[in-house]
């Protein structure tokens, strides 16, 4: 889990340049997979923060109803933010 979350991380870096729009969709694609596998592994029979954080995310990133911004400045915080969640997520995993 350490691993896909540190690696989703860093497309989420990459995503604060200018790049074409596919791979905008495949970062979509990337962080709702990451989301959702991360839940289903940590699921423990009861709701926590991390579920509820992760949840967001994954609505938020979704892209079979994708939620659009009208400026890339909300994309590149929200990019930020969630790597940054990602990494916090990674180093609190046991090994």
């Amino acid at each position: 889990m350490r691993t896909i979350l540190l690696i989703t991380s860093g497309l989420l870096l990459l995503g604060i340049f200018s790049l074409p729009i596919g791979y905008y969709t495949f970062l979509r694609i990337a962080v709702t997979l990451t989301t959702v596998v991360v839940i289903v592994n940590e699921y423990k029979g009861s709701i926590d923060a991390w579920t509820i954080i992760l949840g967001i995310i994954a609505i938020l990133f979704n892209p079979i109803f994708p939620i659009y911004f009208n400026s890339k400045s909300a994309w590149l915080i929200i990019d930020l933010a969630v790597a940054t969640t990602f990494i916090i997520k990674s180093l609190k995993i046991k090994k």
